[in-house]
């Protein structure tokens, strides 16, 4: 069953710590931590964590807290070493987990303590009056992984796995029976990684030779589905497999340290029966833990919402379609079209503008201009009840050009190697040095999450899409209007994708009224972006003049 929804507005900001808090602005490509440094969990200070809770958000998502695989040596810590062949980059993917019981030692001022470290950021973020969202990796470990920290009566992933069988219920891996793993960079060169047999790869590549392309610094777990039956795909749910308990035991043990909710990270790669039986065991204990899932297939939304999911990424609708309205190729009317195909679930769906894995919007590969995003971000915040998010560097138009290492010149903010993004710096650690636009852009954002945060409207209110009842004058390439509507206030919201300012007249349909209970008459409004005031007459099937500046919007309140 879906779980009833937040009473506000629901506004996350996601942060990788490794880079949010490193000051080191030396940014060598390749560079180790040594050379380049790494941000720390103390970085967030209560003064820090209130602050951005002042900017309007409600949760924080750490990314990157548990251990995964890095080339950077602990050993003098009891913790193993992972081999660099099966490493991406020098600092490591935050996805490929090494041990699920443990922190990233990256991460600690102290390593030995870097569990209590952890344990004070939640105490800290709760107190700034945020919730602690953390990552949730169920589909994939690190080729090496081996728990040092687990507790005492658990069995690590694996242990007592039966090599022999490509599949076997009691397996928490896949096997290629026989043959030795063969890493595609390792064609033709001596072998040093060693893994006989080799395990499936992560991206469900059921073969001892993934390409380049794939995870292949990752293994996939079994949750009792075998890929590769006569029939191509069969479940195996009874009796229950031993990775659904080991797997749920973790989010149990994450659960008790206060965490608020999980990201849980390619959530359509593990079947739903398993989330319906693990989420219902950690609700037994916390009914108040949400769980985020990350779903790309939207013929799947309906599925994993029924499993238990409280909300899913909306990446393959609202996502790609504002995205291509930015850039110029679809018209802002689509938009209509995808809050349509999620009508019923609406509430559930997390609208994003950046995330880690996808390209800034100032990146020469999306907008190349920050700005272009901000009616993007206003669609996204304003349109609906449900939550949003925001990427750390997003409000200050990151570029995500750098070429830091095994990231290379793509649009996006590295995940793998130790780098300082010098947008983040100055925005929260030498403030004097960001430019006259960096600062007019957080200010558009602060007023953005703001109005989200506050309005009752938006965060409790109806909704009424205003794009079918506008005459062939109005400009549907560019302009997108709607109302939102709770108790005696009503928003008319318009925003504006063209470089251009717009004025138009915005047709507010009979029906409009008549579904919001909106009183006909002379009204006084106020754009809630600027406090400048306008009459507006409200009457069925009537006009009202807008004028929308370029890249931006409107929010006349009545």
């Amino acid at each position: 069953m879906m779980r009833q929804q937040e009473s506000h507005k629901v506004i996350i900001y996601q942060v990788l710590p490794r880079l949010f808090g490193n000051k080191n602005t030396t940014n060598r490509r390749w560079g180790s931590i040594q050379e380049n440094g790494c941000g720390k969990m103390n970085d967030f200070s209560l003064s820090l964590l209130r602050r951005i809770r002042e900017m309007g958000y409600t949760h924080i998502w750490y990314t990157g807290i548990v251990r995964h695989a890095t080339v950077t040596d602990y050993s003098s810590y009891g913790i193993p070493r992972q081999h660099p062949e099966v490493v991406k980059g020098k600092a490591g993917s935050p996805y490929a987990i090494t041990d699920y019981y443990d922190v990233d030692p990256d991460l600690a001022v102290d390593v030995p303590h870097r569990m209590e470290e952890f344990e004070a950021l939640i105490a800290r973020t709760h107190e700034a009056g945020l919730k602690v969202v953390m990552d949730f990796v169920p589909n994939h470990v690190a080729r090496e992984y081996k728990s040092i920290c687990k507790p005492p009566r658990v069995k690590d992933l694996g242990e007592d796995d039966h090599k022999e069988n490509h599949f076997d219920i009691r397996n928490n891996f896949y096997y290629c029976w026989g043959q030795p793993l063969e890493l595609p960079y390792m064609a033709g060169q001596p072998r040093q990684y060693v893994e006989i047999p080799a395990k499936a790869t992560g991206n469900d590549r059921f073969t001892n030779t993934p390409d380049r392309n794939d995870w292949y610094e990752t293994v996939k777990l079994n949750y009792g589905i075998d890929y590769c039956d006569a029939g191509g795909r069969s479940e195996h749910f009874l009796p229950i497999p031993d990775t659904w308990n080991k797997m749920t035991e973790i989010l149990v043990f994450w659960a008790a340290k206060g965490i608020d909710a999980f990201r849980c990270d390619m959530a359509e790669m593990v079947p739903p029966a398993f989330w319906t039986w693990a989420i219902d065991k950690v609700h037994f204990r916390n009914p108040e833990i949400r769980f985020i899932g990350e779903v790309y297939d939207p013929q799947q939304y309906r599925t994993y919402l029924s499993a238990g999911f409280q909300w899913l990424y909306d990446k393959v609708g609202m996502y790609d379609c504002v995205k291509e309205v930015i850039r110029g190729p679809r018209w802002a009317s689509d938009i209509t079209q995808q809050w349509q195909h999620t009508d019923d679930i609406g509430d559930h769906m997390l609208y994003f503008l950046e995330n880690h894995d996808e390209q800034r919007i100032a990146s020469d590969f999306f907008a190349a201009d920050a700005q272009k995003g901000v009616p993007g971000m206003m669609m996204m915040a304003w349109l609906s009840r449900n939550p949003v998010m925001v990427y750390a560097g997003q409000e200050y138009g990151e570029r995500g050009m750098d070429e830091e290492g095994f990231s290379g010149h793509d649009g996006r903010t590295t995940i793998f190697d130790y780098w300082c993004v010098r947008t983040i710096l100055h925005g929260f650690f030498k403030r004097r040095q960001l430019t006259v636009e960096e600062r007019a852009l957080e200010q558009q954002y602060l007023q953005i999450l703001k109005i989200a945060g506050e309005e009752q409207a938006i965060s409790e209110g109806a909704f009424f899409d205003l794009m079918y009842a506008q005459p062939d004058s109005f400009d549907r390439q560019h302009l997108f209007a709607f109302l939102r509507k709770a108790g005696n206030e009503t928003l008319l919201i318009v925003v504006n994708f063209s470089s251009d300012r717009r004025q138009a007249m915005v047709r507010i349909p009979r029906h409009a009224l008549d579904i919001l209970q909106i009183t006909t008459g002379v009204a006084k409004a106020v754009n809630l972006l600027d406090k400048k005031e306008q009459v507006l007459v409200i009457s069925p099937d009537g006009d009202v003049p807008v004028d929308v500046p370029a890249w931006g919007g409107i929010i006349l309140k009545f």
